[in-house]
């Protein structure tokens, strides 16, 4: 029975995260085609989910705070939800203003807009279908041994390289050919059940989670370097390792507490006289004789619960503040100015024009994109395409994510991650460009 949980749920579990599938212009994997159908179904049928949602998070954040009902006090799930500080409160509640301005058709268009407000309304509708594709479909790729099988092969080599165990390559390999945000949901997972420490989550989720192939593709349309795709993503995957290496061994992120959630469950090391082999088969076995189908469907339950009521207003309220930031006030102009001077002594071209994409990809990875002008030469193009796929760290979905999951990194350390990472790749990048772009 062991053998077959592990086996079935193994298959099941990397079907529908890692197969690639589809045609045209690109692909998905299954669990991407079914939050896609999700997303329509939801949005054809239901279209006002969304909306109730943070309504009900903002709503029930302001009782639980002024009113203080029973129903909410006296039960524990309840008090998870609604019983928030009021950083996280008042976000609710600007995402709820967001939210009516849009779905109302009121106030003004700069706030309700189809690239600021409606932009992010539209993310959010996504992450619902996710929520209920990702939460229920995760347990049988994280709980039914295959992520022991694959650390404890791969742990001689993704150990040394980036002080994480050798299951951090099933995350990788998850935001390949799903999503960044999928992959940092399941580092998240992990760290809750014990098996990465907080210092270990914390690299996971700012270095591991690429962004998905399908993704790249979008970005490298909108800056019309698609002819250029194969280039582009080599660049990315090999810049952004490189870039773990060197992130992992300095602060912040050397920094973070290598303490657990509850009892270290990670058992990757090799005893004597067993092979690696013979010791991933036994690993993985231990792992899926535990796994239970109704213990799935409980902990997917609250997964998805956590994503609506929680990352959802996040995702609302500062992806929409950052974006009239970025499109209404010249502060990234000015922020920029230093990152000017930096790309000026590399020696890119219009330094100071570019400088302001190098960074509003912190708010959202698309918006470098959109911001940068396409008829631009195609080297700036490639450039921007590359630089905007390897910083990673992007508040409307991954950092909202990490932020939550309670790994040591709040936005300040967050962004100081996204600067090295960004000041690193900026002339990595401007060589792999000038010497394969004329």
């Amino acid at each position: 029975m062991t053998w077959i949980k592990f086996v079935v749920g193994a298959l099941f579990g990397m079907g529908m995260f890692l197969l690639p599938v589809g045609g045209g212009e690109g692909f998905s994997t299954p669990v991407g085609m079914l939050t896609e159908w999700l997303e329509k179904l939801i949005t054809a049928n239901v279209p006002w989910f969304l909306y109730l949602l943070v309504a009900l998070s903002a709503l029930g954040a302001l009782a639980c705070r002024f009113c203080q009902p029973s129903f909410i006090t006296t039960r524990k799930w309840a008090m998870g939800l609604f019983n928030v500080s009021w950083p996280y409160l008042l976000t609710r509640l600007v995402a709820l203003l967001v939210v009516i301005a849009v779905g109302g058709e009121i106030g003004p268009e700069w706030i309700r807009g189809a690239d600021v407000g409606g932009s992010m309304v539209g993310l959010s509708q996504t992450l619902v279908a996710l929520a209920f594709s990702l939460s229920f479909v995760l347990p049988f790729l994280t709980d039914t041994g295959i992520m022991e099988f694959t650390g404890v092969l791969l742990k001689p080599l993704i150990r040394p390289l980036f002080h994480v165990p050798g299951r951090a390559s099933v995350d990788l390999i998850a935001s390949w050919l799903a999503s960044s945000n999928t992959a940092v949901l399941i580092t998240a997972g992990q760290y809750n059940s014990g098996y990465y420490s907080r210092r270990e989550a914390a690299t996971i989720m700012t270095n591991f989670s690429l962004v998905s192939i399908p993704f790249c593709m979008v970005v490298a349309g909108t800056l019309h370097v698609e002819h250029l795709f194969p280039l582009l993503y080599l660049t990315v995957t090999v810049v952004g390792l490189l870039l773990a290496v060197i992130a992992v061994r300095i602060p912040p992120l050397a920094a973070v507490a290598e303490d657990y959630r509850g009892e270290p469950q990670l058992k990757e090391e090799v005893p004597q006289g067993n092979s690696l082999v013979s010791w991933a088969i036994a690993a993985a076995l231990e792992r899926a004789a535990k796994f239970r189908l109704s213990v799935a469907v409980k902990v997917g339950l609250e997964m998805a619960i956590g994503i609506l009521f929680d990352l959802i207003p996040i995702v609302i309220a500062w992806g929409t503040i950052g974006t009239l930031l970025v499109n209404e006030t010249p502060i990234f102009q000015w922020i920029a100015y230093p990152m000017g001077l930096y790309m000026w002594a590399i020696g890119i071209p219009d330094a100071f024009t570019l400088a302001p994409a190098t960074l509003v990809g912190f708010i959202d990875m698309f918006i470098p994109a959109l911001i940068t002008n396409p008829e631009a030469p195609e080297q700036i193009r490639f450039f921007i395409s590359a630089l905007s796929l390897v910083q990673i760290i992007y508040l409307t979905e991954v950092g909202s994510i990490i932020v939550k999951s309670d790994v040591g990194l709040d936005i300040k350390r967050l962004f100081v991650i996204f600067l090295e990472r960004t000041l690193v790749a900026v002339p990595l990048l401007w060589m792999v460009t000038k010497f394969f772009i004329g």
